[in-house]
């Protein structure tokens, strides 16, 4: 299953994340991101509350999708995961250029400071996968362990993963979205 995943996740920019507010509450909003197999980067703002979210409790949820011209073509995953702040510098460059890489509205925008935006790395535990083309409501789940983590890395390193931006499309992925957000939100 691990690869339809993961081929879910290459193909987009924007995903849907769950955060546990400190009074318990889940709290939902829009980020963009890019993965590497089963790790998800994202860039946050330090003014939002996703952030004192994560600090507070670091388990988070993700879904990514995009609505489909019929049913029987709706592929989604689902994620259970572990998030944590990226605090080296190198992998904040990394980070960044990954975004970069997969959104070209970034393009023109300096990497914000460690004080304005943290880039968080969210590492998947529990996966779901609807892939309605094998029949409507078919699921999978996967638990995203070591092996799997392995897996994945070896074919990141020999297909050249994470796909680069997909030309026409903005940060919401709609042909000719410009918000120039991509990646934040509060």
């Amino acid at each position: 299953m691990e690869p339809t995943a993961v081929r879910i996740l290459n193909n987009h920019r924007i995903m849907a994340i769950s955060t546990v507010r400190p009074d318990g509450w889940p709290q939902t909003t829009i980020v963009g991101y890019v993965n590497r197999g089963f790790d998800i980067y994202f860039l946050i703002f330090r003014s939002g509350q996703k952030l004192a979210n994560i600090q507070h409790d670091n388990r988070i949820s993700i879904a990514v999708a995009s609505e489909p011209s019929e049913l029987k073509e709706l592929k989604a995953v689902y994620a259970g995961a572990h998030a944590h702040e990226i605090t080296e510098q190198a992998e904040r460059d990394e980070a960044w250029r990954l975004l970069m890489e997969r959104d070209s509205n970034l393009a023109g925008f300096k990497m914000p400071e460690a004080h304005e935006a943290a880039f968080m790395k969210a590492t998947c535990k529990y996966v779901s996968v609807l892939d309605f083309s094998q029949g409507l409501g078919h699921g999978e789940q996967l638990i995203v362990d070591e092996g799997v983590r392995r897996s994945i890395s070896s074919r990141i390193k020999t297909s050249g993963e994470p796909r680069t931006a997909m030309p026409g499309k903005g940060a919401s992925g709609v042909p000719g979205s410009r918000n120039g957000r991509s990646g934040g939100g509060r």
